[in-house]
């Protein structure tokens, strides 16, 4: 599975084209068992499309796609922020979060994408820990899958996506429930409409899907 999701973040594999459990195998060094059992997983999580008895095709998500997924973040992320502000550890948590952006924000200084957006990850994933649901964490990491075969949003720099970051963590150091909420739903659409590719229509769908 992680080679075939390497391949297509790499556009080793290209959308709409059908490719072969033989094929695949071959490729990899793989037998055709574990390579079948792989697609069906990433075609349960919404990678890749299986075309009975020929194969399978790589599935970009479409505009919709994206405002549907965040449409599922928004639901999960945004009231975590906001018990992990209330809650009694919350200073503990928010101080780990702050580290992160702390690294960050260092990151924006070295060319390094790859550690960035692994920081990034971390940051919401911690969020999610820090409210105490692991479950949605794994369901958030599982979406992130799906659009980052889009490549990650390039429109803003590393210091702009801290920016948007930091008043997450102060508030949630601030136990300002309100506060962390209305920062991480913010975050989230800017990346979301970003990813939509923007526009007016963008944000059209993203309201209508979202409920704005």
């Amino acid at each position: 599975m992680a080679e075939i999701r390497e391949g297509i973040r790499a556009r080793r594999y290209v959308p709409g084209e059908v490719y072969s459990v033989y094929q695949l195998a071959e490729a990899l060094g793989f037998s055709r068992s574990p390579v079948r059992e792989a697609m069906l997983r990433l075609a349960e999580a919404g990678l890749v499309e299986i075309s009975r008895n020929r194969g399978f095709r790589v599935l970009v998500p479409q505009a919709r796609d994206i405002a549907e997924i965040f449409a599922v973040r928004l639901a999960l992320e945004v009231p975590a922020a906001g018990r992990m502000a209330g809650s009694a550890e919350g200073s503990v948590e928010g101080s780990a979060v702050a580290d992160l952006v702390d690294c960050l924000r260092a990151a924006e200084q070295a060319p390094d994408d790859e550690t960035f957006w692994a920081e990034d990850r971390r940051l919401h994933h911690l969020i999610l820990l820090g409210a105490g649901n692991r479950r949605a964490a794994q369901v958030v990491a599982g979406l992130r899958e799906i659009t980052a075969l889009l490549g990650e949003p390039t429109d803003r720099t590393h210091a702009a996506i801290c920016s948007e970051h930091r008043p997450i963590v102060e508030a949630i150091q601030a136990g300002d429930r309100a506060g962390a909420e209305h920062a991480m739903r913010a975050h989230l659409r800017a990346t979301g409409l970003l990813l939509m590719a923007g526009g007016a229509s963008g944000a059209e769908l993203w309201d209508t899907v979202t409920g704005g």
